[in-house]
This record gives structure tokens, C-alpha cells and sequence, in this order.
């Protein structure tokens, strides 16, 4: 992006740093990104917003703002570490302090993988991958010195399953999902909590765009979900407003799979309509 790290806050840039937690959000602009800031908001968090995206940022903020939310719009690609570097340092000049980051930035298409191009691979992978380690390393500084921290990194459950047609995401969330074990291991000593949420899907502007293209593709993947239905961004915000809260504060190096029991599909032997035909409808 521009040379310029941030925008000001709502309130101008502070001299003093007040007691509020403070929470940074990747791909904080919209969709589930800016439900999480919302539920935040809700619970006393100062936050900081970042995307590839100056209008998004610009919406997610204006949006989080009308609800009384003190906000930092800091435009970053999470996969370059002098961006990342920068992003931080903006948190610390205007706040002083962070103790929740939720890795959120993400990107993803459908394609076959004999189809997916190297640089179709690399902007996937180093978004969610080397965009998660990067964020979480320029984090520990300040992680480290905030009463409770946490960090919540947002996967999918094909990251311990399979995701045909996404092989690349599949892959770069797996690798989140190590990431998010091994840090909640080696960072426990500090007290900062790793944990995970696995939505299931949900439809927001990005995913009809990128991957829910159709109603038939809708209607399918609504027949693997046991609840029957999408999720909501909302939905998804309050996994992550519980794990990042003291409310979890025993709780680390787990992940929440909010998706309607979707990757539990119908299970191994789907039988029931077998037993007792009808039986298995909701609301029966």
C-alpha cells in the first residue's frame, strides 16, 4: 500500500493511552471481519483494522465508528513483513497496547488443483499462512505485555478434513491450524492464549462473489450442513468474542468449528431414515 500507515482514529491521534483493551483485526473491512469488530465494540475493545483495501477499511470503519467504536484503519498486505511491521507499530503509537489479535485475512477461489496456478497457490497461502505467522510475531511484543491476551485465528474445517476444489486454502489452513497448536504451546509461558474458530459456511458479499457463484451451489452445500442452513457472520463474531474473552481463560490451542455440524456431516452410517423414515427431519 501507500507509504502512509495509517488513518487517524475517530479521536485523533492519542498522547495518553487510556485502560480500554485493544484489539486488531485482519480483514477487519467486512464480511465476518467487521461482525467480529462489532461483538468487540459490544464488549469495551478499542480496535484496529486492517486490509489490502483502503474502501473497505474506509466502510468497516465508518460502519464500526456509528456504533461508537473507537477504531484504527491501518491498509496492510499481511503478506509482505515490512507491512506487517508497520501495522504494529500504528497500534502502539495510537494505543499503546493490544491484547486480542484476530487473524482473519483470508483468500480463496474454486478451481480443480491441476488447475490452480503457482501464483494462484501464492497469493492463497501466503495470505493465510505467511500473513497469520507474520501478524502473530509482530504481535508478541505487545501480546506479551497485556494482562490477558489471545490471539483467534479463523480457519475451516477442511483444514483437519479435505477441501476439493480449494486444495490451496485447505492446505494453507492446515498449516494455521499447526500454527495456532505450536504457538499456544511455545507462548503459554506468557500468558497469551491461541485458539481457533472453524466456520462453516456463511454468505457475505466475498463468498457469493468467490465461492457460493450459484443457487445450486448453494443448495448443495446447505444439504451437508445437519442444522440445514448457513451461518451468519454473527454467528461466527461470538466464537470469537467468547475465545478471546476471559470467559476462556483456561483455554488454549483449541479449535471451535461453528458450522452448523457440517463437517460431521450425516455421519458413518446415515441409517436413521432407515429406522424411523421421516424421524430425522427438523422440527418433526
Amino acid at each position: 500500500m501507500g507509504d502512509t500507515p495509517s488513518r487517524p482514529s475517530s479521536s485523533g491521534s492519542s498522547s495518553h493511552h487510556d485502560a480500554k483493551p485493544v484489539a486488531l483485526i485482519t480483514g477487519g473491512g467486512t464480511g465476518i471481519g467487521r461482525a467480529i469488530g462489532r461483538a468487540l465494540a459490544e464488549d469495551g475493545y478499542h480496535l484496529c483494522i486492517a486490509s489490502r483495501s483502503a474502501d473497505h477499511l474506509a466502510e468497516g470503519a465508518a460502519d464500526l465508528r456509528g456504533r461508537r467504536a473507537r477504531v484504527l484503519e491501518v491498509p496492510t498486505d499481511v503478506r509482505h513483513p515490512d507491512q506487517v511491521d508497520r501495522l504494529f507499530e500504528a497500534v502502539r503509537k495510537e494505543y499503546g497496547r493490544l491484547d486480542v489479535l484476530v487473524n482473519n485475512a483470508a483468500g480463496n477461489f474454486f478451481a480443480p488443483a491441476e488447475q490452480i496456478s503457482a501464483n494462484g497457490w501464492r497469493a492463497v497461502t501466503q495470505i493465510v499462512l505467511d500473513g497469520t505467522f507474520f501478524c502473530s510475531k509482530g504481535a508478541f511484543p505487545l501480546l506479551q505485555r497485556s494482562p490477558q491476551p489471545a490471539i483467534v485465528n479463523i480457519i475451516a474445517s477442511y483444514a483437519w478434513m479435505a477441501g476439493p476444489g480449494t486444495s490451496h486454502s485447505a492446505a494453507a489452513k492446515a498449516g494455521v491450524l499447526a500454527l495456532t497448536r505450536s504457538l499456544a504451546v511455545e507462548w503459554a509461558r506468557y500468558g497469551i492464549r491461541v485458539n481457533a474458530v472453524a466456520p462453516g459456511p456463511v454468505r457475505t458479499e466475498g463468498t457469493d462473489r468467490q465461492l457460493w457463484v450459484s443457487e445450486a451451489v448453494v443448495s448443495a452445500v446447505t444439504r451437508g450442513v445437519p442444522l440445514g442452513r448457513f451461518g451468519t457472520v454473527e454467528e461466527i463474531a461470538e466464537a470469537v468474542r467468547f475465545l478471546a474473552s476471559p470467559r476462556a481463560s483456561y483455554i488454549t490451542g483449541q479449535v471451535l468449528a461453528v458450522d452448523g455440524g457440517q463437517w460431521l456431516g450425516q455421519g458413518v452410517m446415515p441409517l436413521l431414515e432407515t429406522f424411523a423414515p421421516g424421524s430425522a427431519k427438523r422440527g418433526d
